[in-house]
């Protein structure tokens, strides 16, 4: 069995073209709206190919209307994609996103795996890096081997002493210090955690064309050219 595992696609099209195709299940850990130019064909992309899919806070958001609680740095880039995002989607779009289970358990070859957008606890919203210390203490369930989560739009794999924590990172918006797709693979008893570059320019020429402001375009070019937050870096001449 194959597994190719994705979150956070963000509407990115030629992100997601960029993935391998020679998978036997795709999974999904949420997040395919908002910030990119593609809501509506990622979403359809998802509704054809994933066999397990989770919601993520942008999901949440443009399905219940609700603020998706981003970070300071992200808030102006979150707000004006979503209104594109809700703009171009229709009700079965959003019933779609509605509908997503906040977590979901599947056993693949003897292994069981707990999926989440954030964290088990709080699926939609918390923000927890790699070395917290907080993953210690997840209720994940019996049996959980590997608890795979997104969120953070960087890729990790961490070893507890009951399972193994998995980030796979971002598809369409990572923020990892590359211009490049994360994704992980399953594969014979063992996960990877890979990425692939992609067409970024022309996911930035969608977003070009979009009624954005020239502040929010620019924040977006940035984080897809440089995989990193628009306050790291002194912000580029477009």
């Amino acid at each position: 069995m194959r597994v190719l595992i994705i979150s956070d696609l963000h509407a990115n099209l030629e992100a997601i073209g960029a993935l391998p195709s020679d998978f036997d299940q795709l999974w999904v850990l949420g997040d395919l709206v908002n910030y990119g130019p593609n809501p509506a064909e990622v979403i359809e992309f998802v509704r054809e190919k994933a066999a397990m899919v989770v919601r993520g806070n942008h999901d949440h958001s443009i399905g219940f209307d609700e603020d998706p609680r981003c970070s300071v740095s992200f808030r102006a880039m979150a707000e004006e994609t979503r209104r594109y995002t809700r703009s171009v989607l229709d009700e079965e779009h959003r019933k779609y996103l509605r509908n997503l289970p906040l977590k979901a358990t599947v056993a693949v070859e003897e292994v069981r795996f707990l999926m989440c957008h954030a964290v088990p606890a709080n699926p939609l919203f918390e923000y927890r890096r790699e070395e917290s210390p907080l993953w210690l203490a997840d209720e994940v369930g019996p049996g959980i081997g590997i608890e795979l989560v997104g969120h953070t739009h960087i890729p990790f794999r961490r070893s507890l002493e009951s399972r193994l924590v998995v980030n796979p990172g971002s598809v369409g918006q990572p923020k990892h210090g590359r211009a490049e797709a994360c994704y992980a693979i399953w594969q014979d008893g063992k996960i990877s955690l890979e990425s692939v570059a992609y067409d970024v320019e022309q996911t930035v020429e969608k977003l070009r064309r979009l009624s954005l402001s020239a502040a929010v375009f620019q924040d977006l070019a940035f984080v897809l050219r440089n995989g990193t937050v628009p306050s790291a870096l002194p912000r580029p001449m477009l």
